[in-house]
């Protein structure tokens, strides 16, 4: 899973800058499909070649990120994304599921936000996000890779009391998950019901936005 997993932490350094009060809009993370598979593809071709090193630890032409994105499987793993007013995808999440050890299992966890998107906290929020789905899914321990230097990562790696292991510059951190209870599965299926209504509203904006368009009178280029 390195090509999809790698270099988490300097996106969520990018995208946890502080915007003005006046700038900060709540983040809502909704759970993406394979219906989502072509605005996914156009989010990760839209990361220009350090945020495609950032994101996959190492620069990957169009056709590799194709690739990936095709054999995203759905089934086994869960992609989270935050939506634009456009219906863009501004943020990206993938949590993989690895092999299970006995009873013990882990899930890895990927973030790439866009540039324009960046300072408003999504990356956060969707470690937040992949946190509870993991508790929820019987997931024991969340995994993530970093470089040692991102003071940002790794206070996030420290607030949530993540094991954190240094070596060559990077760092692994682990997070010890307690087991679901009422209270973790509830919130996340409120959360998640938040993120649809939000990307309903969305949808119903632009929509409406481009048929007003289409009736605006052509203007006159003299």
């Amino acid at each position: 899973m390195e090509l999809a997993i790698n270099r988490t932490a300097e996106q969520i350094v990018a995208s946890d800058r502080p915007l003005p009060d006046a700038a900060r809009l709540p983040v809502l993370v909704r759970e993406l499909s394979s219906a989502d598979r072509d605005r996914l593809l156009t989010h990760f071709l839209a990361l220009d070649e350090n945020d495609r090193l950032l994101r996959f630890g190492q620069i990957v032409p169009d056709y590799v990120i194709e690739n990936y994105v095709r054999n995203l499987n759905f089934a086994n793993d869960t992609v989270f994304g935050v939506f634009g007013n456009a219906l863009e995808l501004v943020g990206v999440g993938h949590l993989a599921y690895l092999p299970a050890e006995g009873d013990k299992r882990t899930a890895e966890f990927g973030v790439s936000v866009l540039e324009s998107a960046r300072g408003r906290g999504i990356g956060s929020k969707m470690f937040e996000r992949a946190a509870m789905r993991s508790r929820n899914t019987q997931v024991s321990e969340l995994y993530m890779h970093c470089l040692s230097r991102n003071s940002t990562m790794m206070h996030i790696a420290r607030k949530s009391g993540m094991k954190i292991e240094y070596a060559y510059g990077e760092a692994d951190a682990y997070l010890s998950l307690p087991p679901a209870d009422q209270t973790s599965i509830m919130t996340e299926m409120l959360q998640e019901q938040a993120a649809v209504f939000d990307y309903a509203i969305k949808r119903q904006t632009h929509r409406a936005s481009q048929v007003f368009q289409a009736f605006m009178p052509a203007t006159d280029a003299n």
